[in-house]
């Protein structure tokens, strides 16, 4: 199967432990053995159980590269949206991308999912027949409808019409109200969950109707300047040829606190505790001091570098507009080379703790208003400042000035205290350069 997850947002209904560099899908919250797995990670396992061989390509911002690098590794191919343009334009990418850099046919067949809905086995073999169908070519698309468990008002809806004894056409409708939701699904309409399969050749030739260009370098240039426009809007309500599949397996969009410690198989997560007395709370806790909860009840708990959030299991589903008030460093990312979690932040200083895996390293860079200064404070490697390599050991300290040239390579973990120190610092303040090791 070839398969486009689309990944986008900032997630800031999971605040504390989302950001506009940390979207929700790369939270480790779901218990898999004897580890924590994230959303992506996830869908990506699921996907490889059921075909080996699957292709995966994610279409994302470029914000979201380094946590797909760090979870997922390197060989999922990844599609970078310049800005956000809607769903049309970033799946018209995807499938340049595919067809001019990955070389695919196109004749081949394509899906597109959400890479976030919390599903079952089943929904990986309804996509293989998804695929299946959309290869076939008997119809321009193959959707996925899933039978509502509700009458949802946050989902669009597909209804099903008959036009005569040999035709059967679908009607698309948006977000109704519940009262429109439950008279859709009297009359056999399922969820539009976003999951569709096509051929390439059907996209590209709707991206030069639409956009003007199918070619990946011309639509990856003129990104910020084409049409924001759903796939939906776009093309599913103008195409008479459709197959739509039903899944009557689970589904659920976990957006929100309250729905996705619904999907936790335990109730805490981290260095927390809670009294017996408790009932239906959850505690999620990144941070290295205990979380400890007594006698209450429908709570979230949720603790990570850039807060803690204390809810109400239901009011925790309309954080959005309070988060989007708070204006702070961001206090953790993770990186493709590992990750980095904000100590202190002074008036001319920045203090980082930064994690760095075994046979990683940073790119080759420098400054132009900052020192930095690293402290080794576990494991060995190796730095390069100016061009001189130097071994380096827990102790060691590491002093860069402004305009230096620096690296670090992990031959094991490597955890250093990095101290910057200038009148303006900024992320933006980094200059890459090659280095051939």
């Amino acid at each position: 199967m070839n398969i486009i997850l689309l990944s986008g947002g900032s997630g800031k209904r999971l605040w504390p432990l989302s950001n506009d560099v940390r979207s929700k899908q790369f939270i480790k919250v779901f218990k898999n053995n004897d580890h924590y797995e994230s959303m992506v990670q996830r869908m990506y396992r699921q996907i490889k159980q059921v075909d080996p061989n699957a292709s995966i390509t994610i279409a994302t911002s470029k914000a979201q590269v380094s946590a797909i690098h760090n979870q997922i590794g390197y060989e999922v191919g990844i599609s970078v949206e310049p800005d956000r343009r809607d769903t049309f334009p970033a799946i018209a990418l995807a499938t340049a991308f595919l067809h001019d850099v990955k070389k695919n046919n196109k004749n081949e067949a394509v899906i597109v999912c959400p890479v976030d809905p919390y599903v079952e086995d089943a929904y990986f073999e309804c996509l293989k027949e998804l695929y299946e169908v959309a290869q076939k070519g008997k119809k321009n698309l193959a959707l996925m409808g899933i039978e509502p468990t509700y009458p949802s008002e946050k989902y669009g809806y597909i209804i099903p019409r008959t036009e005569d004894e040999q035709h059967l056409s679908f009607l698309f409708k948006e977000k109704p109200d519940k009262r429109t939701a439950i008279e859709y699904i009297k009359q056999g309409a399922l969820w539009n969950g976003g999951v569709f399969a096509y051929k390439l050749s059907y996209v590209l030739d709707k991206a030069k109707e639409l956009l003007g260009t199918s070619e990946y370098d011309e639509l990856l240039s003129n990104y910020s300047n084409l049409k924001k426009i759903s796939f939906d809007y776009a093309v599913v309500e103008h195409e008479p040829s459709i197959d739509v599949l039903r899944y009557r397996g689970e589904w659920r969009d976990l957006g929100t606190w309250n729905t996705l410690t619904t999907a936790m198989s335990e109730c805490i997560s981290g260095n927390a505790g809670m009294s017996d007395n408790c009932k239906n709370v959850h505690i999620l806790n990144e941070l290295d001091i205990p979380i400890f909860a007594m006698g209450v009840k429908n709570l979230v708990i949720a603790a990570g570098p850039d807060g803690i959030l204390v809810s109400d299991r239901d009011e925790s589903s309309y954080i959005k507009p309070y988060v989007d008030k708070i204006d702070q460093q961001v206090m953790f990312a993770e990186k493709s080379w590992g990750s980095y979690h904000v100590l202190d932040v002074g008036e001319k200083s920045l203090v980082v703790k930064i994690f760095i895996k075994p046979g990683d390293k940073m790119n080759y860079h420098s400054h132009d208003r900052r020192d930095e200064v690293w402290t080794v404070v576990k494991g060995q490697g190796r730095t390069i400042v100016d061009g001189m390599e130097q071994i380096i050991k827990a102790g060691d300290v590491i002093t860069m000035a402004s305009g230096c040239k620096h690296m670090v390579i992990a031959d094991s973990e490597l955890e250093m205290v990095e101290v910057q120190l200038g009148e303006d610092i900024s992320a933006k303040d980094k200059h890459k350069y090659e280095m051939d090791l």
